[in-house]
């Protein structure tokens, strides 16, 4: 058999972990050891932060949500019910966006939420 020779393939696989840790700091970016340890670290933190990012958002509508119906003389919770009880449909995003851009419309679905509580 033939002698296989690796510096090529093997520079080049270096080479593309020392470029994926550009930015880390120190030797982390710079000796391929650590560097590959950083880049194995940094791929699972960003997996795990794509999926806590969903939980953030939406512990910031429910806040900027409930903050708005508070003016309005109502609890969060009391308004979810509300507006489930009134058959509406529309998600914690769309809410605090309405809450935050047109108080007018959120105002009216506050009565509706308000409407439907007193109802039953």
């Amino acid at each position: 058999m033939s002698r296989i020779k690796r510096g090529v393939t093997k520079r080049r696989r270096h080479k593309r972990v020392i470029a994926q840790t550009r930015g880390h700091r120190g030797v982390r970016h710079r000796l391929l050891k650590r560097a590959r340890e950083s880049l194995i670290h940094g791929l699972y933190y960003a997996y795990e932060h794509r999926r806590d990012r969903k939980g953030q958002f939406r512990r910031l509508w429910i806040a900027r949500i409930n903050a708005a119906v508070r003016v309005h003389g109502l609890s969060y919770n009391r308004f979810i019910d509300g507006l489930h009880k009134a058959g509406v449909d529309i998600d914690r995003k769309i809410l605090a966006d309405l809450a935050v851009r047109d108080g007018s419309a959120f105002a009216r679905l506050v009565e509706t939420a308000k409407a439907a509580l007193a109802t039953q």
